[in-house]
């Protein structure tokens, strides 16, 4: 092996050169049974950070308006309950935020049904320690999915 060879393969990661080597992992949601393309698709994690954004700045604006009253330093402190709120009620009654509504995804169980009420309150709460939505497995599915047994697909 030579130097660009290794180099390449730090660089580019070890699925890479597991890839190089002859291993398949085939892909991103293949062993959950979901399909590859379209709708019912395990999101990608583009989709998903731009939803989570723009959750954040709706909570973040709710939070200003509503319950700091344009008090910048208040609407801070209040901004994780809102989000955690507007979170748990969209998901448990429409399956979708807003920020996932305009990004094209939904939250559903592994057998494809809608997410039950105490899955998405520890799915939210997980989510809002924010530790477990960094940590992903080779499905892009976070701890706090794997730990509540739901996914983001595409709708």
């Amino acid at each position: 092996m030579d130097s660009r060879e290794a180099l390449g393969s730090w660089l580019e990661g070890p699925k890479a050169a597991a890839e190089r080597m002859g291993a398949d992992f085939g892909y991103r949601g293949e062993r959950l049974g979901r399909p590859q393309t379209g709708s019912g698709a395990v999101a990608g994690p583009g989709r998903r950070i731009g939803a989570l954004f723009v959750d954040g700045w709706i909570a973040n604006i709710i939070a200003l308006g509503l319950l700091a009253h344009g008090n910048l330093a208040k609407a801070n402190i209040y901004g994780l309950p809102v989000f955690f709120a507007v979170n748990a009620v969209l998901l448990a009654t429409a399956g979708t935020t807003f920020g996932k509504r305009l990004f094209g995804l939904r939250l559903v169980r592994l057998d494809g049904n809608r997410a039950t009420v105490p899955q998405v309150l520890l799915r939210t709460l997980l989510l809002c320690l924010v530790v477990p939505a960094l940590i992903w497995d080779r499905d892009q599915r976070g701890l706090h999915d794997k730990a509540v047994g739901t996914v983001e697909v595409r709708s």
